[in-house]
């Protein structure tokens, strides 16, 4: 990957970053996204895994009890911990993808924060804030979106499902996606208070965004907190995508058409 040298002064815009040229020292948070099923992706978050030497890493892949599990069985191997969590039943993509993340935990305490199916409907019916409770307000996900928000959320979602989505499933779609932040933020708040700090988060893109991903609700939570977003994005460099503080360039995964399953 070719890439410009790290432009962390001015982190709204990053052009053509490469991923072995990102300086993860000095923060307390470091959201690592990703697309799921892109092998090179999880390759390059193993680096930084190392490079960094977190004292803790937060997995959207993973409920709090699945992680728990993966600590215990963690001196064991990737391997052990996939058969441990049931991760091949999971619905996430095949572990293998996600083995070099794994082997690179070192001895870094694991935190989970996958949404049970059961949430995510009630967040559908009701909004997130009714599942996260007490927590909502600190997040700030007891507000309404604003209109303008509202509005290319909406059609990102519609855009991520290939237009098939009826429109009046969109803002629920919507409300499932703030419970993940809340969920990952959380999860982040609890990692720094019970084992400190560095922590790193391995997570979608879409949760790594600083307008409305996981940055912006420490920002409103802990707004003390060192928070680098990196984004990962496929084909060619970013363009003018403002959404991270470090774009990363990459190539694509080889994958069928994901809108096949909607025709």
């Amino acid at each position: 990957m070719a890439g410009a040298a790290i432009c962390l002064a001015a982190p709204a815009w990053c052009a053509g970053v490469a991923a072995d040229a990102v300086e993860l020292g000095g923060f307390d948070v470091v959201i690592m996204g990703e697309i799921h099923d892109n092998p090179e992706h999880h390759v390059n978050q193993a680096a930084w895994l190392t490079q960094m030497s977190p004292v803790a890493v937060v997995f959207e892949m993973l409920t709090p009890t699945q992680a728990g599990i993966a600590q215990d069985v963690q001196a064991d191997g990737p391997a052990a911990i996939a058969r441990a969590t049931g991760w091949a039943e999971s619905g996430w993509p095949d572990f293998t993808l996600y083995a070099p993340v794994f082997r690179a935990l070192g001895a870094a305490s694991i935190f989970g924060a996958d949404v049970a199916r059961g949430d995510l409907r009630a967040a559908m019916a009701d909004g997130a804030a009714s599942v996260l409770g007490d927590d909502a307000a600190a997040f700030g996900l007891t507000a309404p979106l604003d209109v303008d928000e509202q509005a290319r959320r909406e059609k990102l979602q519609a855009d991520a499902h290939c237009g098939a989505l009826p429109a009046a499933m969109l803002p629920t779609m919507i409300e499932a996606q703030r419970l993940r932040d809340g969920m990952l933020a959380r999860a982040v708040i609890q990692a720094l208070d019970t084992v400190g700090g560095p922590v790193a988060v391995i997570t979608g893109n879409g949760h790594a965004r600083t307008d409305w991903g996981v940055p912006a609700l420490l920002k409103t939570a802990r707004p003390e907190l060192r928070v680098l977003s990196i984004g990962q994005i496929e084909d060619g460099p970013p363009g003018t995508d403002t959404s991270f503080d470090v774009p990363i360039a990459t190539s694509a995964a080889v994958r069928d058409d994901p809108c096949a399953v909607f025709r």
